[in-house]
């Protein structure tokens, strides 16, 4: 195969990793945004 084939295929490889993380970031932020409102819900209670 020709060695341009195998690096898009790389590129593609790498971009779809890292979005995949970013999003997993973006979940956990929003997971640990709501566990503080809540956390500061109780304590003020």
């Amino acid at each position: 195969m020709d060695p341009l084939f195998w690096l898009l295929a790389a590129n593609v490889a790498v971009w779809t990793g890292l979005g995949a993380y970013l999003a997993l970031l973006a979940r956990n932020q929003r997971d640990m945004e709501r566990r503080l409102r809540q956390w500061e819900t109780l304590r003020d209670a």
